[in-house]
């Protein structure tokens, strides 16, 4: 198509994209400056249409598992497309890397899995669970079993369902969510939701008496399944606390009550482990897997049913006809076939493991440059999940005045050093969750960039005078 106007890409960006997760009217009329454009990459380094090289230190949105420009994925891609792009999945149809990639996942997956069902993103799987588990209670005869239980700042995706899943204020504000029948129980973050000297294993015992109030007091025959995310992660990069999976699990089986393992994140080694249901001892009876699958290469997404499940699937087809459920896109053989080639890297490499060994080194050079800090009140991690916070007043735990907008200068100052970091939302936490192929030496150069650039935000802010939130 021929150009029809001079316009710069930045200016035809504000003129036509709406961007999720921006402040739409003062970025199209330029009050935040020029959109990044992003041209090329390489391990854990992106580079812009300005020749700005930056180590991103959150992997996309923690997805690029595998890092940038891994070539064998982009050439699976091509293969696949040279061979069928695509062709559905309905009544009975399949492509080769979409059967193979199938097999793979339920043998990679914990005991018990039987079946895959594929979307485009995490948010589009957590809809199909969803529907998963109220087709599976109608089949047993239970019209009323329905409610889902997710966590107050955990992260489920972003459409109506699985937005309302999401126990995160800022995605519910002028949308008109959540709906029911979601409910959100306690957030397993010790440092800010246990009682005075609580320990962290009675503060798991207690989210799991809050958990068992809950589902008492809606009504056992009401209350379908739990949701969660193996640790947080948007809701502010939480490991588990000691002893919650372990607390948690029993309350769920003693009312029948599914467990759907949110994987999106921890999934394909983010967390040291292939799954966080591995390295946390869960016991899921389905899971969402998404990012890490084909590390953002290309879109998908998949549903893991396990037998449980999958065995009253399979009788609600005598008695519902066909399973009315799916998409123009679900397994898409360029998705699948990236998902193959992606995997392979991961496994070849140990990822995981190196997320485990490096994750370690990360979190361990992160507390050893901050947690000592006046203005920082826990620096957490597991595997390559990594979170600073941020805190007016430490010895009282007071959070910062959210005026101050800690947690974006933060990410801002860091970003000017050379390293993209996320503020987390609803805190003042900067989150590293890096590509799973970073080195030691990479780590340092992290570190230590995020070192001055927190220096000179707490310098600005020393100088204005600390205004904390009591």
């Amino acid at each position: 198509m021929e150009p029809t106007h001079n316009l710069s890409l930045e200016q035809m960006d504000r003129n036509t994209i709406l961007h999720p997760m921006t402040a739409l009217r003062a970025f199209a009329e330029g009050e935040l400056g020029d959109p990044r454009i992003v041209v090329g990459g390489q391990g854990v380094r992106i580079r812009d249409a300005k020749g700005t090289e930056l180590i991103d230190a959150f992997a996309g949105l923690y997805c690029v598992n595998i890092g940038y420009g891994r070539t064998e994925v982009a050439d699976a891609i091509a293969e696949q497309a040279h061979k069928i792009a695509y062709y559905h999945a309905y009544t009975m149809t399949a492509t080769e890397p979409t059967i193979r990639l199938s097999d793979r996942l339920v043998r990679m997956a914990p005991d018990g899995f039987s079946k895959v069902f594929y979307g485009l993103s995490g948010s589009d799987a957590n809809e199909t669970q969803v529907k998963i588990v109220w087709y599976y209670n109608n089949v047993l005869g239970r019209p009323e079993k329905k409610k889902i239980i997710s966590r107050l700042r955990g992260y489920h995706g972003a459409t109506v369902m699985s937005g309302s899943l999401t126990g995160l204020p800022f995605y519910h504000t002028a949308f008109d969510l959540p709906v029911r029948p979601v409910l959100h129980t306690t957030a397993p973050h010790h440092y800010w939701n246990a009682e005075p000297g609580e320990s962290e294993a009675d503060f798991s015992k207690r989210c799991a008496a809050d958990l068992e109030k809950m589902i008492l007091a809606e009504g056992p025959d009401t209350v379908a399944a739990f949701i969660a995310e193996p640790a947080l992660g948007t809701g502010g990069l939480v490991p588990p606390p000691e002893g919650y999976w372990a607390a948690i699990q029993p309350v769920l089986k003693k009312y029948d009550v599914l467990l759907i393992a949110d994987e999106v994140v921890c999934g394909f080694g983010r967390t040291g482990a292939m799954f966080g249901s591995d390295r946390y001892g869960i016991q899921p009876d389905l899971m969402t897997l998404a990012k890490g699958l084909t590390s953002a290469y290309v879109p998908l997404s998949a549903v893991l049913v396990g037998d449980k499940v999958w065995d009253v699937l399979a009788k609600g087809s005598d008695k519902f006809g066909a399973f009315g459920h799916g998409y123009t896109y679900t397994a898409h053989p360029l998705g699948t076939a990236a998902a193959m080639a992606n995997l392979d890297v991961v496994e070849r490499e140990d990822l995981a493991g190196n997320a485990d060994r490096t994750g370690a080194y990360l979190v361990g050079r992160m507390r050893e440059t901050f947690a000592d800090h006046p203005l920082v009140g826990e620096v957490r991690g597991d595997g390559l999940l990594c979170a600073v916070e941020f805190v007016a007043d430490k010895a009282r735990k007071v959070r910062f005045d959210p005026a101050l907008k800690v947690g974006p200068r933060l990410s801002a100052a860091v970003l000017e050093e050379g390293v993209i970091a996320r503020a987390m939302p609803q805190s003042d936490a900067l989150g590293f969750a890096p590509p799973l192929c970073i080195t030691p030496a990479e780590v340092d150069e992290v570190v230590e960039k995020v070192k001055r650039g927190v220096d000179r935000v707490i310098d600005a802010l020393a100088r204005e005078g600390l205004a904390a939130a009591e």
